[in-house]
């Protein structure tokens, strides 16, 4: 089983010494062997045949077999493999919890066999690096970045662990493929352009939005929020009960309320995946104090076709959800940011219409 583990100094991969011994030269047994292989030839020349060429060994043909843990780096595997890859996310469904999930014996199975296994790491999917084949390549978004068990593990909303899966993947199936290796370049540059306009958009809001602030039910889109240039507000009691699974302490609690009360954040961020008691008295709170809602799922939504896609609609989303309320906030005028900022969850709501299902926009 291979690791590939993106480093300073490149990917390092096991080889074998070679021991060479010199050989030692008979004078009768080379004159017998050089005799032979004249009347070899002779023979050969007088049948007027032709000596066969041991065949060389096969090139790898296509496609190549790639199981993902989850949908999220599925997505990004098909969009750098195209039609030279086939790929299985073993994991897609928007209304199963990752945490808790435990493979069936099929999906053990599909692991077993897939040439590549693309992996988030972190330990948000431990199960599927846990039965693999022995010639199996891994990849992994954790070892990409070097994130490790404890940190936080939704990693596909950081640009830095896309864009470092992104090369790892290109790398892993050129290696398995040589043949498409100009393809999977090729794919590569087209995703990050994409990636590029992506980073381009968040880019902009963080400059036009300096000192916009979230609370958070669950920390699921921690770097997302990271790169849009927000600064995490949410209590610190809270965060490690939401971290840990636990149910917070009602002093937590409500000093996430009074926070949301006093509008001290622009937007509440809401994992759809982790619903509890707690989150829906903050979602309620948030509702009746102006201050909007986007909810985000930890699976990539069925409705989007692209991790791309679905990254860029999330910032143009948020973008439209929280920038009402911070140009409200600043105005001179005097005009009530509760009931503007209400109005900014109301049109990005509408503006899901389309994609209510989709674990994107804002909530109620």
């Amino acid at each position: 089983m291979t690791i590939r583990r993106r480093t300073v100094d490149g990917i390092f991969e096991e080889g074998s010494d070679m021991n060479i011994h010199p050989h030692r030269l008979v004078t009768g047994i080379a004159a017998i062997l050089a005799t032979g292989m004249l009347m070899a030839s002779s023979a050969c020349g007088t049948g007027g045949g032709s000596q066969s060429e041991r065949p060389s060994a096969k090139e790898p043909t296509g496609p190549i077999t790639v199981v993902a843990s989850i949908n999220q780096w599925g997505s990004l595997a098909e969009q750098i493999g195209g039609t030279d890859v086939n790929v299985t996310s073993i994991l897609s469904s928007t209304n199963v919890d990752a945490h808790d999930f435990e493979p069936k014996t099929s999906d053990v199975a599909k692991l077993q066999k897939a040439q590549i296994i693309v992996s988030n790491g972190a330990g948000y999917d431990s199960w599927a690096t846990k039965s693999v084949g022995r010639n199996s390549t891994i990849v992994s978004a954790a070892e990409t970045v070097g994130a490790m068990e404890g940190d936080n593990p939704h990693l596909w909303f950081s640009k830095d662990a896309r864009n470092g899966m992104a090369t790892e993947l290109t790398e892993a199936f050129s290696k398995a493929l040589p043949a498409k290796k100009k393809a999977f370049q090729s794919r590569l540059k087209a995703w990050q352009k994409e990636e590029k306009a992506i980073e381009k958009s968040m880019g902009e809001f963080a400059a036009n939005h300096k000192n916009a602030t979230y609370g958070a039910t669950e920390a699921v889109a921690y770097y997302l929020m990271s790169d849009m240039g927000f600064q995490d507000d949410t209590p610190k009691g809270f965060a490690r009960s939401a971290a840990s699974g636990g149910e917070p302490a009602p002093a937590d609690l409500q000093e996430f309320q009074s926070l949301i009360e006093s509008q001290g954040i622009s937007v509440l961020v809401n994992n759809t995946q982790e619903s509890s008691d707690a989150t829906n008295m903050l979602t309620g709170t948030a509702g009746r104090a102006g201050v909007p809602v986007f909810d985000v799922s930890e699976q990539m939504p069925q409705a989007y076709t692209t991790l791309t896609d679905w990254i860029a609609d999330l910032v143009a989303r948020l973008d439209k959800t929280v920038s009402p309320a911070i140009i409200d906030d600043s105005d001179e005028s005097g005009s009530s940011n509760g009931k503007d900022g209400a109005s900014a969850k109301n049109d990005a709501g509408n503006s899901a219409d389309d994609k209510s299902d989709t674990g994107a926009g804002s909530s109620n």
